[in-house]
């Protein structure tokens, strides 16, 4: 049973940070690869930042130059820091992981986490 927990959300001023952690059950080296997708009211999930076993990562234009996606092997986690956030940064954030046998995907998601970014 895979099961990522995040933490680090809340309340903070445009133009602030917060950094968020998604620590897993197990070893992160299992995943094909990690990241973290956000869902603001009304709207659709989308992909904020992945990191991939390579530690290649890549990013939503909307969050480039902003936001920075880095795993720690030995803890077990991934993080997202987040700068310069703007009130359009506000949504619930969600900790995603892969798995895959080449003929298939398993994706595992975390519960959610609230990042409200005030104006």
């Amino acid at each position: 049973q895979v099961q990522l927990v995040e933490s680090g959300g809340g309340l903070v001023q445009a133009g602030g940070s917060l950094r968020l952690s998604c620590a897993t059950s197990g070893s992160i080296a299992r995943f094909v690869g990690m990241g973290w997708y956000r869902q603001a009211p009304g709207k659709q999930r989308e992909l904020v930042a992945i990191i991939i076993r390579s530690s290649n990562t890549n990013y939503a234009d909307s969050v480039k130059g902003r936001f920075t996606i880095d795993k720690d092997n030995a803890k077990n986690t991934v993080y997202l820091q987040m700068n310069s956030l703007k009130p359009e940064d506000t949504a619930v954030y969600y900790c995603n992981a892969w798995m895959s046998n080449g003929y298939r995907r398993d994706d595992y998601w975390g519960q959610g986490i609230q990042v409200t970014v005030s104006s």
